[in-house]
């Protein structure tokens, strides 16, 4: 057993972890970092799967990561490189047609199936980006945080509130309706009343259950399509994009702006506990039995994870254990890695192009995606699931062998925990060739291409990211768990119920995706915190 020190500890070496580690390091302090695994990012990683084969792991595309943390950390100086694709998205179609996205191509697309659907599209993609926009200037600050104390205490917040509504107030009435419609309505209901054509209502709604275990018609889900478009890549609002060198390449980068500002990264150091005295947090105790002390600890880890397993119970307040115990996660999420002999040839394009570095979306319409999800929690996955595919050695040729290619295979909708308690290892292998099949019906001889696999059902994505659930997200994105209520009520400032705790991750605001927004904000609370009692300090605008 040993004993160091440091003035911060992260717990979790995740891309919110790196990203909140580097600006603490930057401002003087001393951060230590402990990573479970072997390699640090989280589930931003890009691993070999397949002999010779390379991908990234769990995440796989790049959109959210945001464009300050992007600058501010000098991640292209340290090596990170982002491509665009060169067809946004592709949906092929059971009768034989395709849909195509992309920049100069989407209105000539969709006018194939309808002309009025064509005219409502500029308004359409104006009225979303109106709303998206907004989101945008709220993702690196902290939301108003409703927590209790006397008028002065609330003070803060309540100035907070009042430029959030002064935000607010500078939309138009028909801007506010949109507000309310994307943050309470389902995307199948938003969707129907902009849309006629099936294909369109498809194209769109898809980003409405990404990581999503609800059907596009539940309510709440147009929240979770409106999330997926407030990204960019390259300075193009709602592209997105391939890290050469695949999703790893972000953290590996990262961590390399981590080291420059002296921040300590010990991989293959699971902690055991949060180390608490008399109520507060003051460290981290490792499997190993060493300790590291520090002013405060920080932790990337799921909030549920956080709290079941490494905080003791008796100093945590009850109503807050309760709610966390509650907080709902889950994605519905299958997420497959394949190596391929050849690219797929589809029934509808079958010669390679552009679309071929496209998410190649696998459902052709809002009613597929809605049995998908009814069939999914009756049975434990849908015999006709969602599949979006990207090949991203058609961008990066490092991934694979020369001729060879891997393919990302982001599938939905399976259920976090199978009926009667069946076990996912029992059927894992089952599932994995229902998705390669379902690809195939599209591209007739795919199944043929596929030389080597990895797959990662729900308690996989657990047990080797930490995602409860699957849940890609650390938490459903749904009205009671965004923005002042993630993850609970009161705690929306990324300080948690046991002072000198706090929560850099995907379940503290603005949510799931690879943004580093939650890492970065919740720096600017620890530094808030400790500025003031260290003489010292530099300055640091975060």
């Amino acid at each position: 057993m040993s004993v160091s020190h440091a003035d911060i500890v992260i717990l979790g070496g995740g891309h919110n972890g790196l990203v909140c580690a580097f600006y603490l390091a930057k401002a003087g302090l001393k951060v230590t970092v402990l990573e479970r695994r072997a390699v640090v990012g989280g589930a931003a990683v890009t691993e070999e799967f397949h002999p010779g084969f390379r991908n990234s792991t769990a995440s796989y595309t790049v959109s959210l990561l945001n464009p300050r943390i992007i600058a501010q950390m000098e991640l292209a100086r340290h090596g990170l490189r982002i491509v665009e694709r060169r067809m946004a998205n592709f949906l092929p179609l059971p009768d034989g047609r395709y849909l195509a996205a992309g920049e100069g191509r989407t209105e000539a697309e969709v006018a194939k199936f309808s002309a009025r659907d064509a005219e409502r599209l500029p308004a359409y993609g104006e009225r979303l980006e109106r709303i998206a926009g907004m989101l945008r200037d709220l993702v690196l600050q902290a939301p108003p945080n409703l927590g209790e104390g006397g008028w002065l205490a609330a003070l803060p917040q309540m100035l907070e509130a009042a430029s959030l509504g002064r935000r607010i107030a500078g939309l138009d009435q028909s801007g506010r309706r949109d507000l309310v419609d994307l943050f309470t309505k389902s995307a199948g209901d938003w969707l129907d009343g902009w849309f006629e054509s099936d294909p369109v209502k498809a194209l769109f709604g898809f980003d409405s259950v990404v990581g999503n275990y609800a059907s596009p018609y539940t309510p709440g889900s147009a929240y979770v399509l409106l999330h997926h478009v407030f990204g960019e890549v390259n300075g193009k609002r709602g592209a997105w994009g391939h890290a050469l060198g695949g999703m790893g390449a972000i953290t590996q980068a990262m961590a390399r702006a981590c080291a420059e500002q002296g921040v300590e990264i010990k991989l293959e150091t699971p902690v055991a506990q949060v180390l608490t005295e008399k109520g507060r947090a003051v460290g981290a105790v490792t499997e190993r039995g060493d300790v590291v002390r520090a002013r405060a600890v920080v932790s990337n880890l799921h909030p549920r994870l956080l709290f079941e397993r490494f905080v003791d119970p008796a100093i945590v307040p009850t109503d807050f254990g309760e709610r966390i115990r509650r907080y709902a996660s889950g994605s519905g999420t299958f997420r497959m890695n394949l190596a391929l002999s050849e690219l797929p040839r589809f029934a509808c394009l079958p010669e390679p192009g552009d679309h071929l570095t496209a998410g190649i979306i696998i459902a052709p319409s809002l009613a597929y995606m809605d049995r998908a999800h009814a069939q999914a929690r009756l049975s434990g996955w849908s015999g006709e699931p969602i599949v979006e595919m990207l090949i991203p050695s058609t961008l990066d040729d490092g991934l694979a062998p020369a001729g060879r290619h891997v393919a990302s295979l982001f599938c939905q909708h399976v259920a976090p925990s199978l009926p009667d308690g069946e076990s996912w290892n029992k059927h894992r292998d089952t599932v994995a060739d229902l998705m390669i099949d379902t690809v195939d019906r599209y591209a007739p001889g795919f199944r043929a291409s596929v030389i080597g696999r990895l797959a990662l059902a729900p308690t996989d994505l657990e047990d080797r990211f930490g995602l409860v659930g699957g849940d890609i997200f650390h938490g459903r994105l749904t009205l009671d768990q965004l923005f002042s209520a993630r993850p609970v009520l009161g705690h929306a400032d990324y300080r948690m119920p046991v002072p000198g705790l706090y929560l850099c991750g995907s379940g503290a605001h603005p949510g799931g995706g690879v943004t580093g927004a939650p890492g970065h904000n919740a720096a600017r609370s620890v530094l808030a915190d400790l500025q003031p009692r260290r003489f010292g300090l530099r300055p640091l605008r975060v």
